[in-house]
């Protein structure tokens, strides 16, 4: 049988694809931030208002696997990226507008924002899903860290530039200058995704084939329903296992988000300024640590070095003893241990995230064939309902533990070492996941990996 010859992308084109994940950035940081705090503060409602919202967009994410359905179906991930590109700026324009809706009558606002974030979430699910699909067919196996570091450091850009810069042009703050600022991020963020995305997908078109698949196998899938390729996917063990493990490793990441400022505070007395120097000092770790695994697999010629799962499962149990750190911080009671291991739990984040995504991006291409975007959206559905719960998760746990310890440090620490737990959890189904050998058709619909 004949087969197509893979057409990779550059780095100048994955850098192009890291402005669409930039554009997605700067939409969501303005509707999960910024009209969260106008909604608590400027309008006096409830934290709870926003806080469902942001659930809401996250929740309503489990439809990534149909969404990466359908750009299984086209063989083009290119109009999924613009459509929900358009379907996601149309949402932060209205959640925008329902702030000033939410002035006059509370009923009728609480409904324009719910159905923005649906928008939200779906456009998300759209362009995100695609996004990912596009990469995980056309990047090189051993850039695949390498490119997911920079896409993903682009998206960290937008969220960065669209704050700061929203920030000097909401002064002095209005609704009214809400909305326009709302409106200027979205048709901009709109603009640069269709002019990145421009051509993208040329080679793939004229041939029909994406790289290393055959021939033969371009037409079968087309036939399939939803619901037959998601059972058809769904039955391949290895993508069962790392369904399991992106909602573990996440759950576990995105649980100390809201409680690790709150036992700086309570345990070592930190200021608010501290406290956000901390988070700055996290973040400054995390970066680090993507940079670090995107040079080492990009550059070693070692296949150890750019094994993508055995950095997973590296990463993970490195931040396993770094939370371990946390929880050992308030015994022994010094400030210079529990800051580096915040940053050394930056690091660790930082890179078992980048080799996750990498591997999703190469686990995505194994098994039947032509299946790429469902697989990607169901680990992008996972990856979503773990973010949703962890701020439940974590903020919930640590009021149980405070109510029967009776201190809050201990509480909080008690919720450090149950992520810690999560994340060897999470570092033994990396590991399973590595190896488990595919059963499915795999002898003649193997990718390369």
């Amino acid at each position: 049988m004949s087969t197509s010859e893979p057409t990779y992308l550059t780095w100048p084109q994955i850098a192009r694809l890291g402005l669409v994940q930039a554009s997605l950035g700067s939409i969501v940081v303005l509707t999960t931030s910024l009209l969260n705090r106008v909604m608590v503060v400027e309008l006096a409602l409830p934290a709870i208002l926003p806080g469902a919202l942001v659930a809401i967009h996250y929740f309503i994410q489990l439809i990534r696997p149909r969404m990466g359905f359908g750009s299984d179906q086209t063989r083009r991930a290119s109009p999924w990226i613009r459509g929900g590109i358009l379907v996601l700026a149309s949402g932060g324009v209205l959640a925008a507008t329902s702030t000033i809706l939410l002035n006059h009558s509370i009923v009728l606002g609480i409904a324009l924002a719910t159905l923005a974030f649906l928008m939200i979430g779906i456009g998300v699910s759209s362009s995100g899903t695609a996004l990912l699909v596009l990469l995980a067919k056309r990047v090189e196996p051993k850039k695949k860290a390498a490119a997911a570091t920079c896409v993903w450091l682009m998206m960290i850009f937008g969220f960065a530039f669209t704050a700061s810069v929203s920030g000097k042009f909401l002064t002095p703050f209005s609704f009214e200058r809400l909305l326009m600022v709302s409106s200027t991020v979205s048709v901009i963020a709109v603009i640069v995704t269709f002019l990145a995305i421009w051509g993208m997908e040329s080679p793939v078109a004229k041939t029909g084939l994406t790289p290393n698949v055959d021939a033969a196998e371009s037409e079968s899938p087309s036939k399939a329903s939803f619901r037959e390729a998601f059972a058809e996917v769904w039955k391949e063990s290895r993508v069962r296992s790392f369904t399991w493990f992106v909602f573990v490793s996440m759950l576990a990441y995105s649980s100390q988000d809201l409680i690790l400022e709150p036992f700086a505070a309570v345990a070592f007395g930190f200021s608010p300024a501290e406290t956000t120097t901390l988070s700055g000092l996290q973040n400054g770790g995390v970066l680090i640590g993507m940079l670090f695994l995107a040079f080492i697999t990009s550059k070693a010629k070692s296949q150890t070095l750019t094994s993508l799962s055995t950095w997973t499962i590296g990463g993970c149990l490195a931040s396993a003893l770094a939370m371990l750190g946390l929880v050992l911080s308030g015994p022994i009671n010094n400030v210079i241990f529990f800051q580096v291991a915040v940053f050394l739990l930056g690091i660790f984040n930082g890179a078992f995230s980048i080799a996750a995504i990498g591997s999703m991006m190469q686990f995505a291409s194994v098994g039947s064939a032509r299946r790429e975007g469902v697989r990607m959206g169901i680990w992008g559905a996972s990856q979503a309902m773990a973010f949703g719960l962890g701020g439940i998760f974590g903020t919930g746990l640590s009021d149980i533990a405070r109510i029967v310890l009776g201190d809050p440090a201990s509480a909080y620490a008690f919720v450090f070492f149950l992520e810690g737990v999560l994340f060897v959890v999470a570092a033994y189904l990396s590991y399973q996941t590595r190896s488990q050998k595919q059963t499915n058709n795999m002898s003649s619909h193997l990718v390369g990996v």
